[in-house]
């Protein structure tokens, strides 16, 4: 579908394994162009210039757009610079928005890929109308985005938004950013893994490693999705566990931010028809004062994989518009 060149934005979402862009209107979500490109990880630096390369696909396509928005995980500050990520190892310092900006003569805002997706969820989809609501995504990691009254929260340097690394669990898994006992090494895809192999190690799990290989060290989230697909007892023990660790998290964050939704994204929440409402039973149980507060909702995402491009579209034009 061709969008009015007034309403024409690009969007990039860069993850773990591949760069995702489109050119968006941001005010009704409609995508006229889409193109993918893989994530480099032999050479960090190439990153930028395979970012860049998938803009100009874009433009050259779709014509030249209004500004450019880009998602990046990790640590974005408010000027667009990319301090630290965990699933970018080796890209420290990237002045994203101003190298981009340099290319293309855009303006151009950057900021963390988990925080777009969280906007376009607010803007668009699943927490649209409201005025306090948590967004997280179950990838390979955990990321999410806050909003407060009304507005993405950023913090004071544009941190905010990572509940993956709130630590809770001491005795636990190392996490993809080096530290032990991060709530994602429990709760996102790679935890689902992790605790796959504790399950293992504990005796059980037989048909997980057969379906990994025969090697427990192979072991991913998708392998105890195709055992409890095949009816597995030990993968169904694997996701209720799971499940625990998801509800202790979420439930920490409705005592800290009383939000009135919480919007569950990512493949997870897929694992099984009945894991958002497990999870939210067991957040329901567990929240501090359960008894004397209300529910607060738990809910599918709605806008997929292509939440964060959209989100870096609508980031764009807020920047446009100085809003």
């Amino acid at each position: 579908m061709e969008i009015e060149a007034r309403n024409r934005f690009i969007g990039i979402d860069v993850g773990g394994t591949k760069i995702m862009g489109v050119v968006a209107d941001p005010t009704s979500g409609v995508i006229q162009v889409r193109r993918k490109a893989p994530t480099p990880k032999a050479d960090p630096e190439t990153l930028p210039e395979a970012i860049k390369q998938v803009v100009a696909e874009l433009i050259e396509e779709a014509g030249r757009p209004v500004g450019l928005g880009v998602g990046v995980p990790g640590l974005v500050d408010h000027q667009g610079v990319l301090h630290y990520g965990p699933n970018v190892p080796g890209v420290l310092g990237l002045d994203m928005a101003g190298e981009l900006r340099s290319e293309f003569g855009l303006p151009v805002v950057a900021e963390n890929d988990a925080t777009c997706a969280a906007l376009a969820e607010h803007r668009l989809g699943a927490a649209r109308g409201t005025t306090h609501a948590v967004v997280v995504n179950q990838g390979t990691g955990i990321a999410g985005g806050i909003i407060i009254g009304g507005r993405m929260y950023r913090g004071a340097n544009g941190f905010a938004g990572e509940p993956g690394h709130m630590l809770i669990n001491s005795g636990g898994h190392v996490c993809a950013c080096g530290k032990t006992g991060c709530w994602e090494a429990v709760a996102s895809g790679a935890g689902l893994a992790n605790i796959a192999r504790d399950v293992v190690a504990e005796g059980k799990g037989h048909r997980i490693v057969e379906l990994a290989g025969g090697e427990a060290a192979h072991i991913r989230g998708e392998h105890v999705s195709a055992a409890m697909a095949e009816g597995d007892s030990d993968a169904a023990e694997v996701l209720d566990r799971f499940g625990w660790w998801v509800a202790e998290g979420l439930a920490s964050l409705v005592a800290l931010l009383d939000p009135e939704l919480i919007v569950l994204g990512g493949g997870l929440t897929a694992i099984n028809r009945h894991f958002i409402s497990d999870v939210q039973e067991r957040v329901n149980a567990t929240v501090m004062g359960a008894a004397y507060r209300p529910e607060v909702p738990i809910v599918p995402a709605r806008l997929g994989a292509e939440a964060g491009a959209i989100g870096a579209a609508i980031s764009s034009r807020d920047l446009f518009l100085g809003r």
